[in-house]
């Protein structure tokens, strides 16, 4: 199979299924969705939605949070990965919003990455979903899935290879759902270790599957008569 006949099997299905994708971070505003993404780097959104009320309510704003020291923060985060640093990251990133965007979150991912803690790939979530940009964020998931449904070649090694690659071949307005689509089939379906590969509604087309499970059937000797 192609990798656009790949692709276009890909989109079939999640148009026709899964429409309108979410993010499933929790949040009401463009300030409280990137200090989530900023707190989700390699922990879950779970976590992070249960984190997340009461560091809101002691810091509802950009000012609030810029107002704060890394040590004030961190009793609220403690329980997410890496709570130190998230901690100096968004006591900065409050700071800058509040200083240099009059508490505003920008709309220009170079902008965006300007802001402590905030990374290409945070940028780009934060555009696609507040802003609707066609911005293809690629965490490990998107990394992962991509590669293995084979929407990717073996020789996208790093992120931003990846993120060229699906944009070259997935309609400017189905990007900004692409990335939800790849995220959530990673988390439920085309998990790291064991991929659920016998319920996955994408395996007539993955070459994972393809290379794992058909090739080496088709090697099989025949039973003789």
């Amino acid at each position: 199979m192609t990798r656009a006949n790949r692709f276009r099997f890909f989109l079939d299905y999640f148009t026709t299924n899964f429409p309108e994708p979410k993010t499933e971070l929790a949040y009401g505003n463009p300030y409280e969705l990137i200090v989530a993404v900023v707190l989700s780097a390699q922990c879950t959104d779970k976590r992070v939605n249960l984190v997340m009320p009461a560091l809101l309510a002691e810091y509802p704003t950009a000012a609030h949070l810029g107002a704060a020291t890394a040590d004030d923060i961190f009793p609220f985060i403690r329980s997410v990965s890496y709570p130190n640093n998230k901690a100096k990251h968004l006591a900065g990133l409050g700071r800058m919003l509040t200083e240099d965007f009059g508490g505003e979150v920008p709309s220009i991912i170079e902008e965006l990455q300007r802001l402590p803690g905030v990374g290409r790939k945070t940028a780009n979530v934060v555009v696609s979903v507040i802003y609707n940009q066609p911005a293809m964020a690629v965490d490990t998931h998107v990394f992962r899935v991509s590669h293995r449904l084979g929407l990717v070649p073996k020789t996208a090694t790093t992120p931003l290879a990846v993120e060229k690659a699906l944009v070259r071949y997935i309609p400017e307005e189905l990007i900004a759902k692409a990335h939800h689509w790849l995220i959530l089939h990673g988390r439920y379906i085309c998990v790291a270790r064991s991929p659920k590969c016998e319920i996955c509604p994408l395996s007539a087309s993955c070459a994972y599957f393809e290379k794992t499970f058909v090739k080496p059937l088709a090697k099989q000797p025949k039973a003789s008569a």
